[in-house]
């Protein structure tokens, strides 16, 4: 019986890049050594960002890796009930309220300074000033710690009231947010096992408070250290990171040995082809071998 469930959930909004395979092949390799599955996901919810083919391209890729996923893909933007029905459930048992403010009000009227910038000063929380309409959805979060043991990063600790403050579920643009999507996606989907990027570190405690409330189970979690540019800006679309070029005959082999030197992990003979070098992976692979700091890369 497969007692792991692993997944990798890009969004479609490019090509993938060094740090995408980073995290690809880490989630893969870590789901194979344990004999479990692992699941593909397309996050294409926050539809101003997605481009044309992109989800083509992001699995022709995987194929070309041998990073190949077990199932069919989920795909975000085709489960848009799951999430509405979420949201309902936390507005029924009075965990969600609507929110009137903007960004420039929540600026101003803020008190403190939270890990993602101003923590929302609460305005809402009891009610929806005179004259005002909702314009998002918020969790309410009170002031105990959220913590959780990081396969990579040791024990993680946040206040959420301090932090974060209530946090947006349902955006202003109609668009349900990353958090309560993701949460209820790996409750769905049976993940009992989250491999991803140290950016979405800070985004756990938040994820674990959505699972408390809505009565879902609680993944492991491992952040992987971040693939960094000379200036010391994490490889991304936004930070014009170059995409994996796989053109070449056996062009896979070099991105992913330089993908598992990354990781810490052991190379394999270096005339290995793409599949004798994952099943070597395979059979090599520690998490406790993977570095718990970003690392600058070259290209």
């Amino acid at each position: 019986m497969v007692t792991y469930v692993g997944r990798f959930a890009p969004s479609p909004t490019g090509a993938l890049h060094f740090g995408s395979l980073v995290a690809a092949l880490a989630g893969w390799l870590d789901a194979h050594a344990a004999g479990g599955r692992w699941l593909l996901r397309i996050e294409d919810l926050d539809t101003p960002r997605n481009r044309p083919g992109a989800t083509e391209m992001i699995l022709r890729t995987l194929d070309a890796l041998g990073l190949h996923h077990d199932g069919d893909v989920r795909v975000q933007s085709l489960r848009t009930d799951g999430y509405r029905a979420a949201l309902d459930a936390l507005v029924a048992d009075g965990h969600a309220y609507p929110c009137a403010c903007t960004r420039t009000e929540i600026s101003t009227a803020a008190t403190r300074t939270g890990i993602d910038g101003p923590v929302y000063p609460g305005t809402c929380r009891n009610g929806l000033p005179p004259g005002r309409s909702a314009r998002a959805w918020r969790v309410r979060v009170d002031d105990r710690a959220i913590g959780f043991d990081d396969r990579v990063r040791g024990r993680v600790v946040q206040h959420l009231a301090s932090d974060v403050g209530d946090f947006v579920v349902h955006r202003a643009d109609g668009i349900c947010a990353y958090q309560l999507a993701v949460v209820v996606d790996d409750g769905d989907q049976g993940i009992t096992d989250v491999v991803r990027g140290a950016d979405l570190l800070d985004s756990t405690p938040r994820q674990l408070w959505l699972q408390q409330l809505l009565g879902l189970p609680v993944p492991r979690h491992a952040h992987l250290p971040l693939a960094l540019n000379a200036q010391r800006q994490k490889l991304s679309k936004q930070t014009f990171a170059p995409a994996l070029d796989l053109r070449e005959v056996d062009a896979a082999v070099p991105w992913l040995r330089r993908a598992l030197a990354f990781l810490g992990q052991p190379l394999p003979p270096i005339d290995a082809g793409r599949d004798e070098l994952l099943a070597f992976a395979i059979d090599h692979w520690s998490i406790a071998r993977v570095p718990p700091h970003d690392s600058v890369v070259d290209g």
